[in-house]
């Protein structure tokens, strides 16, 4: 499986000056952000997930994949904390490291409707996103209604659950709580810090169907699970700032689209999204389970569509991680664009 060429295109930076976020002010609030494609054609937003950078958002554009930039303006934007946009590894004192506000993610999607604007862009033609990208995209059906057609939720959902919160508090934990943290005042990475909070990680991550296959040896990279801990998870999570994924862990520790309108009432929320909206869980997901969006599209039964992907491969099989579970994303997000447009196209020409 190819990924996207990015070398013809970089990443550009949104100033939107004095922001205020959820936990306070930021003075310069900067949203990371590209572009791919030509701004006349239909747009799609695509944020980033929890670890994820820009240049991992190309699992699903290009030519053979589930965006053609020939046929798409296509934006992906950098979450807040994230490491490109605004973060505490990367905002001036006083508000650098721990002292960077709470950023939720009502936040982010202001924040990328701004930028969306600027570009001059008048309709977002699907918001679609992986884990907390996916999280946000019900967030631009909820808070922009006029502005969103469809929506894409791949192994995310409309709100945190509490087994979800239960399953942060442990990585977050094992990261405060490590001798060399030094709550968040820490002078060179917390290599112990980010050492156990990847191994925390790392075993909710797959399905148990994976971990039994031994599909961590990595057809012969690993000889046995404890090295494939240290070279895959460690590895990955010692290049990240401590103080970045703990508020980043509260953007997604907090999501609630109930919030935005309807004072946490979900059913009603959930109701009341006029956009399209399909919803794709990993059958093997221990973060966002089938059951939570058997329950959310339940209460959409006329917008939204539930399609599980047959995985065992748990959270990763809406990353592109594997060619099957990439195909099968691929083609079921093209049949519901188009299934949707065909829809929309008769009830056009019915009232004319």
């Amino acid at each position: 499986m190819s990924f996207f060429d990015f070398s013809s295109t970089k990443t550009r930076y949104y100033h939107h000056g004095r922001m205020r976020v959820e936990g306070g002010i930021l003075p310069d609030a900067i949203t990371a952000y590209r572009t791919y494609g030509d701004l006349k054609n239909p747009c799609v937003v695509f944020p980033t997930c929890y670890g994820g950078g820009l240049d991992h958002q190309g699992y699903l554009i290009g030519p053979d994949k589930t965006f053609d930039p020939e046929k798409y303006f296509i934006v992906t934007f950098g979450l807040f904390s994230g490491g490109e946009s605004s973060s505490p590894s990367n905002t001036p004192a006083p508000y650098n490291g721990p002292y960077f506000p709470n950023v939720s993610y009502q936040d982010n999607t202001r924040a990328q409707y701004a930028v969306l604007k600027h570009l001059g862009v008048q309709k977002v033609h699907v918001a679609i996103g992986f884990s907390m990208g996916g999280q946000q995209a019900y967030f631009w059906a909820v808070m922009y209604p006029d502005f969103v057609e469809h929506y894409v939720c791949n192994c995310g959902s409309a709100r945190t659950s509490d087994h979800n919160k239960c399953f942060i508090e442990g990585p977050k934990s094992a990261l405060l709580a490590s001798k060399d943290f030094d709550n968040g005042h820490y002078s060179s990475p917390p290599q112990h810090g980010l050492r156990a909070f990847a191994r925390v990680y790392c075993g909710w991550a797959y399905g148990q169907t994976w971990f039994r296959e031994k599909l961590y040896l990595m057809d012969g990279k690993y000889p046995d699970l404890s090295t494939f801990m240290r070279g895959e998870w460690e590895a990955s999570h010692l290049s990240w700032d401590a103080n970045d994924l703990v508020t980043l862990f509260h953007t997604w520790q907090t999501g609630d689209i109930s919030q935005v309108r309807d004072d946490g009432d979900l059913a009603k929320c959930l109701g009341s999204i006029t956009a399209r909206g399909l919803i794709m869980p990993s059958k093997t997901d221990l973060y966002f389970p089938p059951e939570d969006s058997e329950y959310e599209v339940s209460c959409m039964p006329n917008t939204a569509k539930l399609v599980v992907i047959p995985s065992v491969w748990g959270h990763f099989a809406g990353a592109g991680s594997n060619k099957k579970d990439f195909q099968f994303v691929r083609d079921e997000v093209t049949k519901f664009l188009k299934e949707s447009e065909a829809q929309a196209l008769a009830q056009a020409q019915a009232q004319t």
